[in-house]
């Protein structure tokens, strides 16, 4: 690590100590500086003894220091092993049939394992926000949230499908011996996944703890920054901004509107009639101003789009007045019309209901089945007046991702665009299907922060 940004770890872990009740001055920090520059990291066991000497001065803290060093100054995350390590090539062989005996039974999890891969660091972060760490107070609480995202992950049921793995290749000969090694090798990786994640849960309540004690953002400056990267607080900050952002936002599309009353020359309808004419306009031709636009909103709610779709929502419910009428529609694996709920209750009332209704999972999205529930029941809300919305990343798990049903519904729309929160340079990576879909909508924007929402939804007022 170059010493500019194990600088920058020094920072962050002095402001987590703060955060977490010990007090450390400027020279303290500045002693932690130089013993740093002066023992290196190569030999931790002195780097970490330089750094309780020059910061802890009560023994008290001393159990603080020692829960977070690893957390900031850790090893790396503990390695995982391939099954090909402890069987033979035969052994793989019968490990293959009994994979493919059990189909469906394992879960995913459990197959990276005998690959020797875990958890992704993003993965292991989606599942620590839903296990609660967004509303955890204190690094107490690390402890629980760590056993809820396993839970989340599935690797509580992990121990379970070992041994079903396990009889299942006794079946098919496989020794004990080899069996044994197996069984020692799938539960140190199920060891080093849990270990991740209390390293993964630490680190983000301890980065929590210290941006506790940082200024709080003002609104405006928040616009531009990503939601994922948002916290709880500066979610809560922009939800109120979204009241005068479509108040701004109505005004102009009003302007727009009024501009356009009356009736309106018709040019190409004015030239074929004055054919006759040789082509002198004798008949003017006027069309009358289009009606208010109807808005049909298809919204990807897995974890990673629940940002974009919360604050789209919020927005598209503000300027309810400008629009005929909204009808909205929630996906992950299956399509949920949740335009009552917005009938019902305020959007901040309404969108945490539809999202608790709609708890994601893992690699469980498919907006091809999605897609094709939505025209079998519900094509009615699309017609020549609808503006149809698709608020999603794309992303389909390697499912049908039935262009031929976006083609079907743009055709029938009177204008399709997609709302996605990633960037060009990543369509087509993995499992997204973006350089398919975007050929076949009339435009396509990123959202992927507020600023470029609220000027994506001003655009379907144009």
């Amino acid at each position: 690590m170059a010493m500019s940004r194990m600088d920058e770890r020094i920072v962050q872990f002095i402001k987590a100590l703060r955060a977490a009740g010990v007090r450390v001055s400027l020279a303290e920090s500045q002693d932690a500086f130089l013993a740093a520059r002066s023992i290196g990291v190569t030999e931790r066991e002195r780097f970490r003894a330089a750094l309780k000497t020059t910061l802890v001065k009560d023994h008290t803290d001393e159990p603080v220091f020692d829960h977070l060093f690893p957390l900031y100054f850790g090893a790396g995350r503990p390695p995982l092993m391939p099954a090909s390590e402890a069987l033979s090539p035969e052994e793989m062989d019968l490990l293959r049939a009994a994979l493919q005996a059990l189909a469906g039974r394992l879960s995913e999890l459990l197959e990276r394992m005998l690959e020797g891969q875990g958890p992704t660091p993003e993965e292991m972060d989606q599942a620590a926000q839903q296990a609660g760490l967004d509303f955890a107070r204190g690094i107490h609480e690390a402890r629980w949230i760590t056993r809820r995202a396993l839970r989340q992950m599935g690797l509580q049921d992990i121990l379970d499908q070992i041994e079903a793995l396990l009889r299942e290749l006794a079946r098919l000969g496989m020794s004990a011996e080899a069996r044994e090694q197996l069984r020692a090798l799938l539960e140190g990786n199920a060891k080093a996944i849990r270990r991740q994640m209390e390293l993964r849960v630490g680190a983000g309540l301890a980065e929590r703890m210290a941006e506790d004690h940082r200024p709080r953002p003002r609104a405006g400056d928040l616009m531009e920054r990503p939601f994922q990267m948002l916290s709880q607080d500066e979610v809560h900050l922009l939800r109120k901004e979204v009241a005068r952002l479509a108040a701004r936002l109505r005004t102009r599309a009003a302007l727009r509107q009024r501009r356009g009353k009356g009736r309106r020359l018709d040019a190409k309808a004015t030239l074929r009639t004055n054919v006759r004419y040789a082509g002198v306009p004798f008949e003017i031709i006027t069309r009358e101003r289009r009606k208010k636009a109807r808005f049909t909103v298809l919204c990807d709610v897995s974890t990673s789009m629940r940002p974009v779709v919360y604050f789209l929502l919020l927005l598209v419910y503000q300027m309810q007045d400008l629009v005929g009428r909204t009808r909205s529609f929630a996906y992950i694996d299956h399509m949920e019309e949740i335009s009552d709920d917005f009938a019902e209750h305020r959007p901040e009332v309404a969108i945490p209901t539809v999202l608790r209704r709609l708890p994601p999972g893992h690699y469980n999205t498919d907006l091809g089945a999605s897609l094709a529930q939505f025209v079998r029941e519900h094509l009615d809300s699309v017609d020549s007046r609808t503006t149809l919305i698709l608020c999603g990343d794309g992303r389909n798990n390697y499912n049908d991702p039935r262009t031929d049903l976006v083609e079907m519904l743009r055709r029938r729309a009177r204008k399709f665009v997609w709302f996605n929160p990633e960037p060009p340079a990543r369509w087509g990576s993995g499992d997204s299907d973006m350089p398919a879909y975007a050929p076949l909508v009339d435009a396509v924007y990123q959202v992927s922060n507020l600023r470029q929402l609220s000027e994506a939804v001003d655009r379907l007022f144009l």
